[in-house]
C-alpha cells in the first residue's frame, strides 16, 4: 500500500458521492464505493490487492467505525420509539421465522448445506445502510419509527447469531466470543454513564472544547479499537464490537460536536476506503467459473426482499418493509470470515455479496417509495447540519 494507492482509492471513491448526486434516483453513497472498488480490485484493473495487510488493517478500522456510527444512529433514547420497540420486535421475530423456511429453500435450489447461514442472511436489516438512508431522505411518522426498532434488533441479533451458523462444529467458542464482547461493551455502557451523572463527561467536554484537545474523540476511538481488540482475540467479526459499543454510546448520549467527528472522520477517509477495499476484495470473474453461484445470489437477495415482505401481515407500509430488506454488515462478515475459515464453496462469497447488492437496489426502491407515499417529516440532509451519526 502507497500514497499513490491510497491517493487514487480517495478519488475513486468519489464515484459514491457523485452517483448520489441527483437525489431523484435515491441511490445511497455506498454503492458507488462498491463499484469503484470493483474497478479496480480483482475483477476490473487489480490495481490493488485487497490482500494487502496494510490496506485490509485501514479497512477493518474503517467497518469498525462504520458500525460504531452505525449504533450511535439508533435512536435508544428517543421517547417515541418506546412504544414501537414491541411490534418492532414481533416483526423482526416474524422475518426471522420466514427466513428459516426460505434459508432451507435457498440451500436447496444451491445444492449448498448452508441453510442456517441463509436464514441469518435473509433475515438480517443492516442499520449501516437503513438508518443513513432514513436520514438523508428526512423519512419520519410513526411507520417510519416501527421501522427502526425492527431493524436494530434484526442487526443486532444476526450479527451474534452469524458466528455461530457460519462454523457450527466451534458454536460453542463463538457464542463465548461473542457474549465477551457484548459484556465488555455493556460494562463500557455502565461505566460512561456513571461519568455522565457524576457530570465528569461534561466537565471534560468543556475542556476539550475550549482547548481543542479533541479528548472525547480520542477516549471513544482508543475504547473502540480496545473492543475491536477483544473481538479479533475472541474470534469475533468486529462489525459486533463497533456497533455493540454504538448503541452503548446513543444510550449514553452523543455530544453532537463529537457526532461531527466522527462523522467526518468515518464518512470522509475510513469508511469510503472500506467499501472501496470491500468491492475490491470481489471477484466477480468467479461467476464465469461457477454461474450457479449466481443463482444463489439472486435467491439470496430477491429471498430477503419476500421474506420482509411478510411485515405486511403487520401492517407495515410495502416501502418500508423493501427498505428494510437492505443488507450489508452481515454479508460482509459471513463472505470475510467464511473464506478464512474455507467453509465456503469457491464463488460462494461472490454470491453472497450479489444477494447483498440486490438488496441494496431493493431498498432504494423502497426509499423511493417512501418518499412518494409521502413518509418525510424532515428536510433532506443537505439543507441540515451533520447528522448525529
Amino acid at each position: 500500500m502507497t500514497f499513490t494507492q491510497l491517493a487514487v482509492i480517495g478519488a475513486v471513491a468519489l464515484a459514491g458521492p457523485l452517483l448520489a448526486l441527483r437525489r431523484s434516483w435515491h441511490l445511497p453513497v455506498v454503492l458507488g464505493e462498491l463499484l469503484a472498488g470493483i474497478a479496480i480490485g480483482r475483477t476490473g484493473l487489480a490495481y490493488v490487492d485487497a490482500s494487502d495487510p496494510t490496506f485490509t488493517f485501514l479497512a477493518d478500522i474503517g467497518f469498525a467505525l462504520v458500525m460504531f456510527v452505525a449504533g450511535t444512529h439508533v435512536p435508544v433514547r428517543d421517547p417515541a420509539l418506546r412504544p414501537a420497540l414491541r411490534s418492532g420486535v414481533v416483526r423482526a421475530v416474524l422475518v426471522g421465522v420466514a427466513a428459516a423456511a426460505l434459508g432451507w429453500g435457498a440451500a436447496a435450489v444451491s445444492g449448498v448445506d448452508h441453510a442456517a447461514l441463509y436464514a441469518v442472511l435473509m433475515a438480517s436489516s443492516s442499520a449501516a445502510l437503513i438508518l443513513p438512508v432514513v436520514d438523508s431522505l428526512g423519512l419520519g411518522g410513526p411507520a417510519v419509527i416501527g421501522l427502526l426498532p425492527q431493524v436494530a434488533v434484526a442487526d443486532a441479533a444476526c450479527i451474534v447469531a452469524l458466528p455461530l451458523v457460519i462454523d457450527p462444529v466451534h458454536a460453542g467458542h463463538a457464542a463465548l466470543g461473542a457474549a465477551t464482547v457484548v459484556g465488555a461493551a455493556a460494562a463500557l455502557f455502565v461505566v460512561l454513564r456513571w461519568l455522565e451523572r457524576r457530570g465528569l463527561r461534561d466537565a471534560v467536554h468543556d475542556v476539550s472544547e475550549e482547548r481543542l484537545f479533541a479528548l472525547e474523540l480520542r477516549i471513544q476511538l482508543a475504547l473502540l479499537c480496545a473492543l475491536a481488540a477483544l473481538a479479533v482475540r475472541m474470534h469475533v467479526s468486529i462489525m459486533l464490537a463497533g456497533f455493540a459499543f454504538g448503541l452503548g454510546v446513543a444510550a449514553v448520549g452523543e455530544p453532537r460536536r463529537l457526532a461531527k467527528q466522527l462523522f467526518a472522520l468515518t464518512e470522509g477517509f475510513f469508511g469510503p476506503l472500506f467499501f472501496v477495499w470491500l468491492g475490491a476484495t470481489l471477484d466477480l470473474r468467479a461467476f464465469g467459473a461457477h454461474p450457479d453461484m449466481v443463482v444463489l445470489g439472486l435467491v439470496l437477495g430477491l429471498g430477503a426482499a419476500a421474506t420482509h415482505l411478510v411485515a405486511r401481515a403487520l401492517g407495515q407500509p410495502l416501502a418500508l418493509s423493501l427498505l428494510a430488506a437492505a443488507q450489508l454488515g452481515v454479508p460482509v462478515a459471513a463472505a470475510t470470515v467464511g473464506t478464512q475459515l474455507g467453509v465456503l464453496r469457491p464463488g460462494e462469497s461472490a454470491a453472497l455479496m450479489l444477494g447483498a447488492l440486490v438488496t441494496i437496489g431493493i431498498a432504494v426502491a423502497g426509499g423511493a417509495l417512501a418518499v412518494r407515499a409521502g413518509m418525510v417529516a424532515t428536510p433532506p440532509r443537505e439543507s441540515r447540519e451533520a447528522p448525529v451519526a
